[in-house]
């Protein structure tokens, strides 16, 4: 399985010390939601498709 590289991440602050706070709360949040289900994936798939953004 090939290892996913993360983006880089945007400087939410110019203090280093809280921009690394900042993005260490929100991996904490994110890791500690629960898995999408393969319809919500799809759901949310389908809203970023180029067709589904043109039509809203």
């Amino acid at each position: 399985m090939a290892s996913r590289r993360l983006p880089a991440r945007p400087v939410r602050f110019a203090d280093d010390a809280r921009n690394a706070t900042y993005w260490a709360r929100i991996e904490r949040i994110v890791d500690s939601a629960p898995e999408l289900s393969p319809e919500q994936r799809l759901r949310i798939r389908a809203a970023f498709q180029p067709a589904a953004r043109e039509a809203a």
